[in-house]
């Protein structure tokens, strides 16, 4: 559960030292590079809900087997790419096949707490999210010792020897049947008198899967985040499209018996929309600081790949404490406050760094940092398990990475833009702005937000 749910934050954070490496080997600027942080981002965050409503569904082994069997492939693909646009393919496979290793953990987190009558697993959910921050704090690290040893090739290939864990741990661990799925399905697949018992079986598995809402749900968020990679004006077709396919998405999913995202019992869940919407500007902050400052500290400041990611060994350190001690309290709204107030801090010290700062100046900046990374992912994670609907695990997992996913892809955007051709300390001003922006945001969402307390009862949900 811990190995596959980590392949998604590894190949998030171990680009980050390998962009600049990736641009001189291929004679790429950071605004072309910029794209394979966007490519796994959009195929992930496509891929987590529809992924975890098909575990929902079916259970976790299929999905998981077939999903991190592609990781392998991806890293194969990627470690003997010849040019950006096949590596930028190579990245796109790893988010298709990350998609189901996040979503099948929590499925299972609830499936032990229904089988065992223990609804808060506190010290599961709590080692599920250290292990996801310890992977995504020391994801630079591990890519700069990589790169060091064997270029920044080496950074794809790791792919391979976690992908063949991975299948191997699920093809031993994980339960070879959804009891829930067959169950459910057994009713529907009732002969009949007619000669169209295999049609309705499939009618049935496909009004169960709701195969249009999906394909909307993927036009909408293609084309919002096609647009969010490259914010400008002559693109407002795309944000038209997006507006047209979310309209005819919620149409659809207020009309269909069984939709893939139930838009009633999700509009009436004020806590879990509001957790959504911390969740973005959360990772707008988050996303900005790991590749931006990260490349900054590489062209801007003059550190090696290996160099840059031990600078934030003390991010990495200070998260893990933060996550462990935190993660014995139920509290939710005390670690939500004060990780808001940690990304504020940290975007005003980056304002007052340039390419003469001592290196003190970065490790100071790198250690604030720690406090909202080990508070931040803990508290809104807690936070869906507690308010989504118990049927719905899964997917509501799955959907709280794609609003992640989404402030990712808005972190790279300004990334983008901020640096253009070169990551300079200039660029690096104009980035923090948005970052401070944004973690105002979250801490306003976060104080104005009556539904927040204590985390539910056990046996109790939020309100749909």
């Amino acid at each position: 559960m811990l190995l596959g749910s980590v392949l998604n934050p590894i190949n998030s954070t171990i680009i980050a030292v390998a962009l600049v490496p990736i641009g001189r080997a291929l004679g790429a600027p950071a605004s072309q590079t910029a794209w394979l942080v966007s490519a796994l981002y959009l195929a992930t965050s496509l891929g987590q809900p529809v992924v975890g409503r098909l575990i929902d569904v079916f259970g976790p082994r299929r999905l998981f087997l077939l999903s991190t069997g592609l990781v392998g492939v991806a890293g194969v693909v990627g470690a003997l790419a010849p040019d950006l646009g096949v590596l930028i393919g190579a990245r796109v496979l790893l988010g298709f096949g990350t998609c189901a290793g996040y979503p099948a953990a929590m499925a299972l987190v609830r499936s032990e707490a229904e089988r065992t009558g223990r609804d808060s697993p506190g010290g599961v959910l709590t080692a599920l999210a250290v292990a996801n921050q310890t992977i995504a704090v020391v994801g630079p690290l591990l890519g700069g010792l990589l790169i060091a040893v064997g270029g920044w090739r080496t950074t794809f290939a790791l792919n391979v020897p976690l992908a063949v864990a991975a299948v191997l741990l699920g093809l031993l661990r994980l339960p070879k049947a959804s009891p829930k799925a067959d169950s459910e399905a057994e009713p529907e697949a009732e002969p009949t008198t007619r000669p169209t018992g295999g049609t309705t079986r499939r009618g049935n598995l496909a009004a169960r899967l709701d195969l249009p809402g999906m394909g909307l749900f993927a036009a909408m968020l293609v084309s919002l985040l096609l647009f969010l990679m490259n914010l400008h004006l002559r693109d407002w077709y795309l944000l038209a499209l997006a507006a047209a396919a979310g309209a005819a998405f919620a149409v659809r999913e207020l009309r269909a018996a069984t939709p893939f995202i139930d838009l009633r019992v999700l509009g009436g869940n004020t806590p879990l929309l509001a957790t959504y919407g911390r969740a973005l500007v959360a990772y707008v902050v988050a996303y900005s600081f790991l590749y931006g400052f990260t490349q900054w500290t590489e062209e801007g400041f003059g550190l090696t790949p290996f160099h840059a990611g031990l600078a934030q060994i003390p991010m990495f350190l200070l998260a893990i404490g933060v996550s462990i001690v935190s993660g014995r309290s139920t509290s939710v709204r005390g670690k939500l406050l004060l990780g808001a107030v940690g990304q504020i801090v940290a975007c005003l010290v980056i304002l007052m760094l340039g390419g003469d700062s001592p290196l003190w100046m970065l490790l100071l900046v790198a250690l604030i940092f720690g406090v909202p990374q080990g508070l931040n992912n803990l508290a809104l994670q807690n936070s869906v398990y507690f308010q989504a609907d118990p049927e719905r695990t899964a997917s509501s997992a799955g959907l709280l990475r794609t609003f992640a996913y989404i402030g990712s892809m808005v972190a790279s955007s300004a990334t983008a833009a901020s640096f253009g051709q070169h990551a300079d300390t200039g660029g690096l001003h104009r980035l923090a702005w948005v970052m401070l922006g944004a973690g105002v945001l979250y801490l306003l969402l976060t104080l104005f937000d009556r539904t927040l307390g204590r985390a539910a009862a056990p046996g109790t949900r939020a309100s749909a």
